[in-house]
C-alpha cells in the first residue's frame, strides 16, 4: 500500500470510528473517544506513533510535555480537532472531526489530552488572557513585543519598548524591557537613543482552571542606562515590586488587575509612586468561533505620586490575531487622561506581539 493510500485509509478509519463512538449508546468518556479516534496517530501514551505505524513522516506533538501541553487555551485545541490541522496552519494529516463528534465530545477528548501532563504545577492556557498595554498578565509567557507610544501635543515624542519575556519552568518568568525613545527638543531637533533598561522577575503563585483565577508577583528594576540630559532617562534606579491577578469571566470575558509601587534610589531626583491598573474585555472569533480572534478591552489606570494628586487615565483598545496559529497579534488603542489634562496629552498606542514558543514569526500563515 502506498503512503498516500495509507494516509487516506487512516484518516477515513479515524473518522469512521469516531462516528461509531458518537452514535452508539450513552455518552463516551474522553478516554474512550481518544482510543477510538486518536490513538492510531497519537499513540496510547500521547507521545505520537512511529512512522512504521502511520506510514508518513510527521513530528507528532508530545502531550506528556507539559511546556507544550498546557500553553494553549482549550478552544485552540478544540478548533484543531473540529476543523483539522490546516485551520491553524498545522499539518494536513490531522483530519477534521467536526462531522463525526459533537462539540461536547470534542471538549471531553481535549480534557483527556490534558491528563497526559502529569504535573499540576503548570498553569493551563485557559488562564492566558489577552495582553493589555499597561496591565500586565499573571500567566508566564514566551513572547517578544514591540510597542510604540506617540503624542503630538507640546514636545513631540515617540517611545518604543522592545519587550522580551521568557518562561522558566512551570511558573517563573524573566523579562527584559529595552526602551528606544525619540524626543523633540525645544529647538526642534530630535534626540534618540536607549532609555532606562528594565529587568524583571515574576512567579505565578496561584492558578486554578476551576475558579478561573491566576495570580503572580515579582520585582522589576529599571537601570539608569538612558541619557538624562537628553530626556531619555531618569538618571536613577527604580525598584518596583508588583502583583497581578487575572480572572476568567462568563462568555469569554476577563478581568485583570496589576498593582505596584515604584521606589527610586534617589529620593531627591525621584518620588515614590503607587499605581493600580485594571483591564476588562472579551474575546470573540470569526468563522463560527474557529477563525481570527478579536479582543476589545478597556483599561482604567490610577497612579499616585507621593505628595501629589492622583492621575487617572482610560485606555480603550483592540487586539486581533494575524497568523493562523494566532502566535502573532497586533493591538491599537488610545490613552486618554481623565485628570491633569492640561499637563498630560492624549497618546496613541500600538503593539506587535510574537509568541515565539509556538514557532517562527513567518510560520503558520498559510
Amino acid at each position: 500500500m502506498t503512503t498516500t493510500r495509507l494516509v487516506l485509509v487512516l484518516a477515513i478509519a479515524c473518522g469512521a470510528s469516531a462516528r461509531v463512538a458518537a452514535q452508539d449508546g450513552p455518552p463516551r468518556t474522553g478516554a474512550e473517544i481518544y482510543r477510538s479516534a486518536c490513538i492510531t496517530c497519537h499513540g496510547p501514551d500521547g507521545t505520537g506513533s512511529p512512522r512504521s505505524v502511520v506510514g508518513f513522516d510527521v513530528a507528532f506533538p508530545d502531550f506528556t510535555d507539559c511546556a507544550f501541553a498546557t500553553a494553549e487555551h482549550d478552544q485552540d485545541w478544540e478548533t484543531v480537532v473540529h476543523e483539522g490541522g490546516p485551520i491553524r496552519g498545522l499539518d494536513h494529516h490531522m483530519p477534521a472531526f467536526g462531522d463525526a463528534l459533537s462539540l461536547e465530545e470534542i471538549a471531553r477528548v481535549v480534557d483527556h489530552l490534558r491528563t497526559f501532563c502529569a504535573h499540576a504545577a503548570w498553569p493551563r492556557g485557559n488562564l492566558n488572557l489577552p495582553r493589555a498595554f499597561f496591565t500586565e498578565k499573571a500567566f508566564p509567557e514566551n513572547e517578544t513585543v514591540l510597542s510604540t507610544t506617540f503624542s503630538g501635543r507640546g514636545a513631540n515624542a515617540v517611545g518604543n519598548d522592545l519587550v522580551y519575556e521568557r518562561r522558566l519552568g512551570a511558573r517563573n518568568q524573566i523579562e527584559v524591557v529595552a526602551p528606544i525613545d525619540f524626543q523633540q527638543g525645544s529647538t526642534g531637533e530630535w534626540q534618540r537613543g536607549l532609555g532606562d533598561l528594565a529587568l524583571a522577575f515574576r512567579r505565578t503563585v496561584f492558578a486554578s482552571v476551576r475558579t478561573g483565577g491566576i495570580g503572580a508577583a515579582g520585582m522589576e528594576v529599571a537601570l539608569p542606562t538612558g541619557k538624562e540630559e537628553l530626556g531619555l532617562g531618569k538618571g536613577y534606579t527604580v525598584f518596583e515590586p508588583f502583583a497581578m491577578w487575572g480572572q476568567v469571566l462568563p462568555r469569554n470575558s476577563f478581568l485583570q488587575l496589576h498593582g505596584g509601587i515604584e521606589l527610586p534610589s534617589d529620593s531627591v531626583k525621584g518620588t515614590k509612586e503607587a499605581y493600580l491598573r485594571t483591564a476588562v474585555g472579551t474575546t470573540f472569533a470569526q468563522d463560527r468561533g474557529f477563525g481570527r480572534a478579536w479582543s476589545p478591552q478597556v483599561e482604567v489606570l490610577w497612579a499616585r505620586p507621593a505628595h501629589e494628586d492622583s492621575e487617572w487615565d482610560i485606555v480603550p483598545q483592540m487586539q486581533v490575531t494575524l497568523s493562523k496559529i494566532q502566535h502573532v497579534r497586533i493591538a491599537a488603542g488610545v490613552r486618554v487622561p481623565l485628570s491633569q489634562r492640561q499637563e498630560r496629552p492624549t497618546q496613541g498606542l500600538v503593539y506587535l506581539l510574537w509568541d515565539w514558543f509556538d514557532g517562527g514569526f513567518f510560520e503558520f500563515w498559510k
